[in-house]
């Protein structure tokens, strides 16, 4: 079943206000709490796969003032948060939501568990009386798969999926085994076929991250990376060039993002980091180059796609860190196409940036990633200028292959098979952390 560009825009970039696995876990729970006949909430009960968990435990929740861990986002989601915002589910949010929500963690009633299985799933069972409303998230953060109150499945529901109402295979699994089979050639040749609606979505995304960067240089937050690269250009210790511009943009919407701002990001593959990667790096090198802006929301189209298409490979949650390899690759393809790269040239430079990047872990969301995104959009810049000058890693070396394509089937196995055991070693190294009273 052939896809179009306009699917993949719609499948995998949508606007996600805070990190996207406790916003998950916010919406599976206030879509239970929906379904109660009174909103009095005895326990909640959360179980999440792995990744989920290793995502969700350090970053903050929007709208909580500071408050960060699973718990806290099932608590804030079942008190006040609108299921029918998806990602954006913790817009409504407000002073007595918090309320109720912190009365239910200081009593302890709020309990997250780990599945063994692996695959995005969250489950959550919200008791109030004797009733008991039962939500299920698989496969994609937004995606609600079952909804039941008291046994009774819930099969009408606006809130279920297209995918549990119609009981057919999703469209984004299909759109994945479609993608992975394409060339690099074929997708490229995608951008040709962005409409004026896509062009405006695109910008929409532009709108959303710059407003982020914007905010983490106004006030910093998280760790203040891009904040203190500005700092660091005034004090002429480092010089503005493509590269610092575009880890300034990217790495001070990741501080706003990472502590909590109450301001969306417009996700990539599942990921407001993904968005902000895939994004940003682009959109602050177009002062450098002489191009309109059609032409560069152009390039941030076809980085959503390879991020999209790296994506498809690694798994939607690995130990490898996707904003490195899947949105720094798709960033390096944009920013090659800005800068007069031909078809050559952007495997070359995506190739680069994988031999440079292929080892950074995915340890969990947090501050700390604004490091990482940092270094993804620099190094993003530098792939891309390196393989116009003929630099490119040669094909014998580690993982690289002797295509691009077979470059991204050897980095999923890697994240498949090979770091399988760093997954699990990461959480173990997490749970042994997480504060007294809190669940492991």
């Amino acid at each position: 079943m052939p896809f179009t560009v306009k699917d993949i825009l719609q499948l995998e970039v949508m606007p996600a206000l805070g990190c996207t696995e406790p916003v998950a876990v916010a919406l599976g729970a206030a879509a239970a709490a929906s379904l109660l006949p009174g909103r009095t909430i005895d326990r909640i009960d959360v179980r999440v796969d792995a990744n989920i968990y290793k995502n969700g435990t350090a970053v903050i929740i929007p709208g909580t003032g500071g408050m960060n861990g699973l718990d806290v986002a099932a608590a804030v989601g079942a008190c006040g948060g609108d299921p029918a915002r998806g990602l954006e589910v913790l817009e409504s949010v407000d002073n007595d939501t918090l309320a109720s929500a912190r009365l239910l963690l200081d009593q302890q009633k709020v309990g997250v568990e780990l599945f063994a299985e692996s695959g995005l799933h969250i489950l959550t069972v919200i008791t109030s009386g004797t009733d008991r409303a039962v939500s299920e998230i698989r496969e994609l953060h937004n995606q609600i798969v079952t909804l039941s109150l008291n046994d009774v499945a819930l099969i009408d529901s606006p809130l279920l999926s297209p995918v549990a109402r119609s009981g057919s295979a999703s469209a984004l699994a299909l759109m994945e085994k479609w993608l992975m089979g394409l060339s690099l050639v074929e997708i490229y040749e995608m951008i040709d076929h962005l409409d004026e609606d896509d062009l405006k979505f695109l910008r929409k995304g532009v709108d959303f991250n710059v407003r982020l960067a914007e905010h983490g240089l106004k006030y910093g937050g998280g760790l203040g990376i891009g904040k203190a690269i500005e700092r660091l250009l005034r004090q002429k210790l480092l010089v503005r060039d493509m590269a610092s511009s575009a880890r300034i943009l990217t790495s001070a919407a990741a501080d706003a993002r990472m502590s909590g701002v109450n301001l969306p990001a417009m996700s990539s593959a599942g990921s407001g980091n993904h968005g902000l990667t895939a994004i940003l790096p682009i959109w602050a090198i177009k002062d450098f180059v002489d191009h309109d802006e059609e032409t560069v929301l152009r390039a941030i189209g076809l980085s959503h796609i390879i991020t999209a298409y790296v994506k498809a490979h690694t798994g939607r949650l690995s130990a490898v860190c996707g904003c490195s390899v899947a949105a720094g690759a798709g960033a390096t393809a944009g920013i090659t196409y800005l800068v007069g790269g031909n078809i050559d040239h952007m495997a070359g430079a995506i190739k680069n940036i994988m031999e440079d990047l292929a080892g950074v872990i995915c340890d969990g969301a947090k501050a700390g990633c604004a490091l990482k995104l940092n270094t993804a959009a620099g190094a993003a810049v530098q792939a891309a200028l390196f393989s116009l000058q003929g630099i490119n890693v040669k094909d014998t070396d580690g993982i690289i292959g002797s295509s691009l394509e077979q470059t991204v089937r050897n980095l999923g196995a890697l994240s498949h098979e090979g770091m399988a055991a760093a997954d699990r070693t990461i959480l173990t190294i997490m749970r042994a952390k997480t504060p007294p009273g809190r669940t492991k």
